[in-house]
């Protein structure tokens, strides 16, 4: 049967300016209709996209942190709420209507990753030192550190938020238990540091991207590695699954961000680019697809745009 794919080729990329500096991450709410993206410029901006709407686009500064916004994330249980994760040891949650920072947390180190618990309850929050923190959303206080005696890198919830992964520099992923925190597992995944994980939003796999240039796909009933997409050649450092599950996008130094069938691990589009990437992310509702990275101007400073794939017109 002749595989027939959703059709990549006809659509197009849009960019949004607006930061003074590199963006370095960007990330959907959770009913698709708001954008944020953080920046090297110490601020995050929020935007309202329309998937056929044209013309200028309004967004929100967040203004506060003090460094690089390096991670942030939506509320999944609520779409005008998004925290960020900076270098400036704190991390912040915000109102995306009024752009106010309603809550701040002070932890101990430079922070470089954060996500949510699928229930919107906790958030985890991984810094420079290889320390996790876990804060109550609602007290917005530490719950529970552990510091680990190897490289941590990026951490996801299953969808459940039973269990929770952490990829780690050894070319491991481990696996804990959630909310104790003990080891159920280590999957030998990569011969390199394993750098980014996504969590299938359906529920049968995770996907990891390695220093090894190679993105695997796990069954997670199993813990049992089923395929391995080998397009890229240099370290994968963002990958994401789309709404649906049958699509993955990957993306490193390459000058293309891969977009792969999950089931037959072939390439169904490529989206050209003219720098390293930092962050892809898919939509939650449909195949809008952000993307950020290392883009600079013809005199070699930061442009701090982002783009999406996936309009009818450019």
């Amino acid at each position: 049967m002749e595989e027939n794919p959703f059709p990549f080729k006809n659509l197009h990329s849009r960019e949004y300016p607006g930061h003074k500096k590199k963006v370095h991450s960007v990330a959907w709410n959770c009913n698709g209709t708001k954008l944020a993206s953080g920046s090297v410029d110490q601020t995050a901006r929020v935007w309202q996209i329309e998937p056929h709407g044209h013309g200028k686009v309004k967004d929100i500064e967040l203004k506060g942190h003090t460094d690089s916004v390096d991670q942030l994330c939506w509320d999944p249980k609520h779409a005008d709420l998004i925290a960020t994760a900076s270098g400036d040891k704190t991390v912040r949650l915000w109102d995306a209507r009024s752009g106010k920072c309603s809550q701040q947390a002070e932890l101990s180190g430079e922070n470089i990753n954060i996500t949510y618990k699928p229930d919107g309850s906790h958030l985890a929050v991984g810094n420079r030192d290889d320390e996790l923190t876990i804060l109550d959303v609602r007290k917005f206080k530490p719950i529970h550190k552990r510091k680990f005696n190897y490289e941590v890198n990026e951490i996801a919830w299953n969808i459940t938020g039973e269990v929770f992964f952490l990829t780690t520099g050894n070319g491991t992923v481990e696996v804990l238990a959630y909310p104790s925190l003990q080891p159920m597992d280590t999957l030998m995944a990569h011969t390199a540091g394993c750098y980014c994980i996504a969590i299938d939003p359906i529920g049968r796999y995770f996907a990891v991207g390695s220093a090894d240039s190679l993105v695997s796909l796990w069954d997670i009933s199993e813990m049992l590695c089923v395929r391995t997409f080998t397009k890229l050649e240099w370290p994968v450092r963002t990958i994401s699954f789309n709404h649906t599950g049958e699509y993955i996008a990957s993306a490193s130094e390459d000058l293309f961000i891969d977009i792969s069938n999950v089931e037959t691990g072939r390439t169904v589009h490529q989206i050209p680019c003219r720098a390293a990437m930092n962050s892809v992310e898919w939509n939650p509702k449909s195949n809008l697809l952000a993307y950020a990275g290392d883009d600079k101007n013809k005199y070699q400073a930061d442009e701090g745009v982002f783009r999406i794939f996936g309009f009818e017109s450019a």
